[in-house]
């Protein structure tokens, strides 16, 4: 397996190297024959090749079989047409990594929730509110004047309807039930649209229970019943921002993995941002870039239909889990005492010293 490495801005030079330490022992123990590469993406291209996203890096990242991405400081990037591209959002829209898969699994002593969290949010990637990157030409933001500011949201059958079959593939595998998360009360045809694609979608899969819930009440209920939820797919927007609460109620942004995926193509990264507030300082958590590289390592297998891979990533996960129920060896993000360096040391360990599990 050929995995491309951007490491990207602010902390993400110091998050990606531990998860690429864990990925060599996964290697090992796995016997996963990986083929790590490296290229340099956001301001240490732009310094080198005056842009964030170099064209060698767009040429390559198809002929790999997947891509880590470290966070990137895009808020701070010059204009595009000084060079300044998105990284994220560019290979998200490009390659059409239609689905963003970010789990959310409540752990002893961390978290906030008075019931289990254990679910997936699937969500859709390339549209919807993010006027930034839902146009073909031009951006879905402008000014008609100075006082007035208008943003497009753009919802397709086709990109709900992807997004929908990767959710419900996922529920077959895990507890059958899908949540579509809406607010088609307001948004009457946009939402209107998504949920008649879901529907669609689910009859494919009888198997598979469907339910549907306004945006406001699901925010609400990952609080007070979180143990209901198995998969949740909804639009952009809102799966952005509930994961990140799903994220933040099970302990930290920093735990959660993130991977966007598309048919051939797909993007591991961490679900947090750069951090340049403490990049250098070794203390930033790399739990999220090494449970999304775990993501990247079962969506390859399932694919090539190699269970190694799908054990890898089971055991990478087995490992994380581990170091994290011991507070003596978590992060000091999460009230623990290790820096960078030694969390990844401890996930190490664990993972060398497993028998390879079966996904």
């Amino acid at each position: 397996m050929k995995i491309l490495v951007l490491p990207g801005d602010g902390i993400g030079p110091e998050i990606t190297g531990p998860t690429v330490d864990v990925l060599q022992v996964a290697d090992r123990t796995y016997d996963l024959g990986l083929a790590l590469e490296f290229a340099d993406v956001g301001f240490a291209s732009l310094a080198t090749e005056k842009t964030t996203l170099p064209p060698a890096v767009l040429e390559r990242i198809p002929q790999v079989d997947g891509v880590i991405l470290g966070p990137v400081s895009h808020y701070s990037y010059p204009p595009r047409a000084e060079g300044g591209i998105n990284p994220s959002a560019e290979l998200r829209t490009r390659f059409e990594l239609f689905a963003n898969i970010r789990p959310s699994v409540s752990r002893e002593g961390l978290g906030v929730l008075r019931a289990p969290m254990d679910l997936v949010i699937v969500r859709e990637n390339t549209e919807g509110f993010y006027a930034d990157r839902n146009m073909f030409a031009g951006s879905g933001e402008f000014m008609p004047d100075a006082d007035s500011a208008f943003s497009i949201r753009k919802i397709t059958a086709s990109g709900s309807a992807r997004v929908a079959r990767a959710a419900f593939e996922l529920a077959r595998r895990r507890k059958g039930r899908v949540t579509a998360v809406h607010k088609a009360n307001v948004l009457k045809l946009s939402d209107g649209l998504f949920l008649r694609e879901v529907r669609a979608a689910g009859a494919d899969f009888p198997d598979v229970e469907l339910d549907e819930l306004i945006v406001d009440a699901a925010a609400a209920r990952l609080i007070r019943t979180p143990d209901q939820f198995d998969v949740i797919v909804t639009t952009n927007m809102f799966g952005d921002i509930l994961s990140d609460e799903a994220a933040e109620l099970t302990g930290s942004l920093g735990l959660g993995g993130s991977l966007n995926q598309g048919n051939d193509v797909a993007v591991a990264q961490a679900q947090h941002g750069s951090a340049p507030d403490i990049a250098g300082a070794g203390i930033a958590n790399p739990t999220s870039l090494i449970l999304s590289s775990a993501l990247l390592l079962d969506w390859h297998g399932r694919r090539v239909e190699e269970e190694r891979f799908m054990s890898a990533a089971a055991g990478i996960e087995r490992a994380v889990e581990q170091v994290l129920a011991n507070a003596d060896t978590r992060t000091r993000d999460i009230g623990g005492r290790l820096g960078t360096a030694q969390f990844a040391a401890a996930v190490v360990e664990q993972l060398a010293r497993r028998e390879p599990v079966r996904a």
